[in-house]
């Protein structure tokens, strides 16, 4: 009598958690200077496997631009504020020297958005420059946020 009951009660459960309208979750990026590239994936890992959808809404730079890498395009979105900024991968060694990392620059380069990529590379590639994305070319690539 009592599994009868609960499976009752965990079929209505089921049916009312079907019925239900999906939550609309979103995270919000509003300034992002980048840093280590590991806290990033991590969060974006997460961020894409939740189902929740990025609002681009402020600088986005360096690791920061990962996001476009590990999240499904159909749920990013920018609004006019959004600025993408790219430029080579590189290290700080124990003495706090920085240098160049020319093959995780090729991957993450890859790891782009075909339309990122063509962007990207129609400026000269992944430098030590910061190459800035906004404004209509951005929003010619992702939509703007409803």
């Amino acid at each position: 009598m009592r599994t009868a009951f609960a499976r009752i009660i965990l079929l209505a459960t089921l049916v009312l958690a079907l019925a239900a309208p999906p939550a609309q979750a979103e995270v919000r990026i509003l300034a992002s200077p980048g840093g280590q590239v590991g806290p990033f994936l991590d969060l974006f890992e997460r961020v894409r496997d939740s189902g929740e959808r990025v609002v681009i809404d402020g600088p986005c730079l360096s690791a920061c631009t990962l996001v476009l890498s590990m999240v499904p395009s159909s749920r990013i979105c920018v609004t006019r504020r959004a600025i993408l900024g790219f430029h080579a991968a590189r290290s700080i060694d124990r003495r706090g020297r920085m240098y160049a990392e020319p093959e995780a620059s090729e991957l993450v380069l890859e790891a782009y958005p075909a339309a990122v990529r063509g962007w990207i590379l129609r400026r000269g590639g992944l430098t030590s420059r910061l190459l800035l994305l906004r404004g209509r070319e951005l929003s010619a690539i992702y939509p703007s946020c409803r």
